[in-house]
């Protein structure tokens, strides 16, 4: 599979994930990213634009989705409950207790 197909495809995934619900196909997103690409195949080899113009770009928005994605999992995760109990926090944060069995 080429680099740009691959890149293009993860970005579509994330963008997938993050609009829950949503078809693919009718994700106004998806479709530009994918009208994007189609044009810079094109535009690159006949008006020598910047080859990895798209790549670039494509990598940018996949980072941002990708850390977006990932902060809101630990927002989740961390977000104060109230009172937790020793053993909870202890476990949170990946420590165990004296008692417990190693």
């Amino acid at each position: 599979m080429k680099p740009n197909a691959k890149l293009l495809r993860s970005l579509v995934q994330e963008i997938r994930q993050m609009s829950s619900g949503q078809n693919a196909k009718d994700n106004i997103m998806v479709q530009y990213v994918l009208n994007q690409a189609r044009s810079h195949r094109e535009t690159s080899e006949i008006l020598c634009k910047a080859r990895e113009e798209l790549k670039n770009l494509a990598e940018t928005y996949l980072c941002y989705l990708k850390s977006q994605r990932i902060c809101k999992e630990i927002q989740v995760r961390y977000t104060g409950k109230g009172e937790r109990s020793v053993k909870e926090t202890a476990d949170l944060v990946g420590f165990k207790l004296p008692h417990d069995p190693k």
